[in-house]
């Protein structure tokens, strides 16, 4: 009796002690000083579609931007136990240039590639002790765009019998908010889910004079496995 009970007694006493420092690792991993590198998915959806181009064109002239999903990886640093700084780096996104409006159904006009660096300020809800903390961010994105390829089905709509029409779209600054919750499996190793969009427009121009307003205004969705140091 007396081994079962200061076995028993042995127990109560660890137990509470490994759940301790369990707790403790997962704070001394995720408050102030401590950096953080995540490696994931990113999909870029754009919802809206263009202005119309400018004259001389069709009525009502449009065009739309495809999806895109590609390898991400986030940098993050903790200024305090709440507050944190992050970069977001990714492979370029491919996207079809597309007709929209008037111009439905005519097929792919082109292509683009697009390169999104974005700095996060983010807000860390709960305590660094937590396996869950949610988060809001707001971002700073410059938006670079380059190898813009035209179609035959451009060159026919924009200049029917003469040389091929190039495009060229503008790079452009937006303001990205962000919502995301991380979930800590131990004190180095976690998951992150977020979901940002950034307010951004550019402008398209073709090698016949035609522009357009392309107010892009993507919708992003981050999934990633990250690791503290």
């Amino acid at each position: 009796m007396r081994n079962d009970r200061n076995h028993i007694s042995m127990r109560t006493r660890v137990l509470p002690l490994l759940l301790g420092m369990a707790l403790g690792a997962n704070a001394s991993a995720q408050t102030a000083q401590s950096w953080s590198l995540a490696v994931g998915a990113n999909n870029i959806s754009v919802p809206g579609v263009s202005d119309p181009l400018s004259a001389p064109s069709i009525v009502d002239s449009r065009t739309k931007v495809s999806s895109d999903t590609q390898p991400i990886v986030n940098i993050a640093y903790m200024v305090t136990d709440h507050v944190s700084l992050g970069l977001g780096l990714g492979s370029p996104y491919t996207h079809d240039l597309s007709g929209a409006s008037s111009l439905q159904g005519a097929g792919r006009l082109g292509t683009l590639k697009e390169l999104p660096p974005t700095l996060f300020g983010q807000y860390r809800f709960l305590e660094a002790s937590s396996a869950w903390r949610p988060y809001l961010g707001l971002g700073l994105t410059y938006a670079i765009f380059y190898d813009e390829k035209g179609t035959a089905t451009l060159t026919a709509i924009s200049n029917p019998g003469g040389p091929p029409t190039t495009f060229k779209v503008d790079n452009a600054w937006g303001v990205t908010p962000q919502i995301g919750l991380t979930y800590a499996f131990d004190s180095k190793w976690f998951v992150d889910l977020s979901v940002s969009k950034t307010y951004i427009t550019t402008t398209m121009h073709l090698s016949t004079g035609q522009s357009a307003k392309e107010p892009l205004n993507p919708l992003a969705t981050t999934l990633s496995i990250g690791y503290r140091f």
